[in-house]
């Protein structure tokens, strides 16, 4: 029977295993990341949301004009760039108030009633008056009503309208810098929303179908639409009248002269008299018909290659 091993062996295995857990344990915290380490970053990373411009949520990326803002937003920007002191225009010196004399003509002049409507143009007319007496605060009401307008123009208008503020743009442009550049903010404001209210309807027009163009003969209060059918059936009855015509002069020219027989010569003058100016008036009836006939055969053919 074997003895038992002495209790001296057994003494150092717990100081042995406490050792080995204590170089575990440090080798752990030099070589491996703490938690704060790793989780700070996801900390920062969805600490603040991400924010999306407003123009991205309403226009497509792919779009062309996704990035340029709408001609009613720019209006409401020159509104804003008005937004002077009152007496900011009666400052100007003399020759950046005939530049602005000049903006004033080129945003009114012509038919401005015409060309971009009633309301539109009494605006525009005022706006430029404004300008014109050097009224700041007057100018900036009024432009403030530019971009409420703007929404209800036609096409036509809108075009108009447009090269009105290019023009009246570049001349806000010619005055250079001045003061705090308030003249050059209204000068790029201006152009840029009369490029894009030009090209809008530049683009408007290109996708319109073309009108059917009609030609109308008038006379006096009757007006009549020229079709290729009622062309070639005055030009039958032209060339119906011209026949008579002829027919009439060669009847009178076969008479001759010395079968004429009247009581005294003052009667036969006034019959020869009477004889040349028939036969001049059939002989050119004639011409004319055959001229109409031509013109209105001609005519028929244009208008029935039109309208295929």
């Amino acid at each position: 029977m074997s003895s038992p091993p002495p209790l001296r062996l057994l003494q150092p295995l717990p100081t042995l295993t406490s050792s080995f857990s204590t170089l575990l344990f440090l080798q752990n915290h030099l070589h491996s990341p703490s938690l704060t380490s790793l989780k700070r970053p996801k900390k920062i990373l969805f600490s603040k949301p991400l924010k999306i411009p407003s123009f991205a949520l309403t226009e497509s990326s792919d779009s062309p004009h996704s990035l340029e803002p709408s001609p009613q937003t720019l209006l409401q920007e020159l509104s804003d760039c008005f937004d002077l002191p009152p007496d900011y225009f009666q400052q100007l010196p003399s020759d950046l108030r005939l530049d602005l004399n000049d903006a004033a003509f080129d945003l009114s002049n012509g038919t401005v009633l015409d060309e971009c409507g009633k309301e539109l143009g009494e605006i525009l007319l005022n706006l430029a008056r404004a300008w014109e007496l050097a009224d700041t605060s007057t100018s900036r009401t009024l432009a403030s009503k530019l971009s409420v307008l703007e929404s209800s123009l036609t096409n036509n208008a809108k075009s108009a309208f447009g090269k009105r503020l290019l023009s009246a743009g570049m001349r806000f442009q010619s005055m250079g810098q001045y003061g705090q550049g308030e003249l050059q903010k209204i000068a790029k404001t201006m152009i840029t929303a009369g490029k894009l209210l030009s090209a809008s309807s530049i683009s408007t027009a290109t996708d319109e179908e073309p009108k059917k163009e009609t030609k109308v003969l008038k006379f006096g209060d009757l007006q009549i639409e020229i079709t290729p059918l009622k062309a070639n059936i005055g030009a039958v009855i032209g060339l119906v009248f011209g026949i008579l015509s002829w027919e009439l002069a060669q009847g009178i020219q076969s008479s001759p002269e010395s079968s004429l027989e009247y009581a005294n010569d003052n009667a036969l003058l006034l019959a020869k008299s009477l004889r040349g100016t028939l036969l001049a008036l059939c002989y050119s009836s004639t011409l004319l018909s055959a001229c109409t006939t031509v013109g209105l055969l001609f005519l028929a053919r244009q208008v029935k290659s039109r309208e295929n």
